[in-house]
């Protein structure tokens, strides 16, 4: 992967539209929402009263990302509600009987969700902008900076740090529906390494704690949607 500018929208939906089979053949419904789509306006009173209280760069985001969570709920056969937050104000509230997880990024919404009675827990990431390399060490623990020096070049190291950042945004997401209170506060607080087919996480201040299985696909050049799904046990 070589970011070098932001990821052309179009052709991101054309790539996420052909990994939803993948994962729809293990139980989870992806779907997309651009920013502006005027189903994004059609919204339960709970949410418009979120909306209403937002920025307006804020409230596209907002309603792009339930836009895309009634869509996959819909594909999912599950019920369609209004998709409030979480106590804390930061998390989605999936309708009961379905857990799911939304991302934002370069105008595009992306949302998978499943049967609750299947998994547990679900993150995903989408990352459509470049990040600095400079940004490493806000968000890399010494592991995996050196994973990152052993690229080839400063636009192969762009893109682990991309596919890094990403892989730890959905394992975030994904250990705050398994640890609660004990997850972590900081992605920085993630450990990842690459494995056979994507990437271990763990909490690095649960030395004990459970490890996440996070796999990440290329969306067109300069773009990586990231996802990890936590099966009921």
């Amino acid at each position: 992967m070589r970011p070098r500018t932001e990821a052309d929208p179009v052709r991101v939906e054309r790539a996420l539209r052909r990994l939803a089979p993948v994962l729809a053949s293990e139980g989870l419904r992806l779907a997309i929402a651009r920013d502006g789509e005027t189903e994004a306006l059609t919204h339960g009173p709970d949410e418009r009263r979120l909306a209403d209280a937002m920025h307006p760069l804020r409230r596209g985001t907002f309603l792009a990302g339930r836009c895309a969570a009634r869509r996959a709920l819909r594909h999912a056969g599950l019920p369609v509600t209004g998709i409030r937050y979480l106590a804390g104000g930061r998390r989605p509230a999936f309708p009961e009987g379905s857990v799911g997880s939304l991302s934002h990024s370069g105008g595009l919404a992306v949302a998978v969700v499943a049967d609750a009675r299947r998994y547990r827990a679900l993150g995903c990431d989408l990352e459509l902008r470049p990040l600095p390399l400079e940004t490493a060490r806000l968000v890399l623990g010494p592991a995996e900076r050196d994973w990152l020096d052993l690229a080839p070049g400063p636009g192969p190291a762009e893109g682990r740090l991309l596919a890094l950042f990403s892989v730890k945004e959905a394992a975030f997401k994904a250990f705050h529906a398994v640890l609660g209170a004990d997850a972590p506060t900081l992605v920085r607080n993630i450990g990842v390494r690459p494995v056979r087919g994507g990437f271990r996480a763990v909490a690095e201040h649960l030395p004990a704690g459970p490890a996440l299985f996070v796999r990440l696909r290329s969306v067109g050049p300069g773009g990586v949607f990231s996802w990890a799904a936590v099966e009921v046990p």
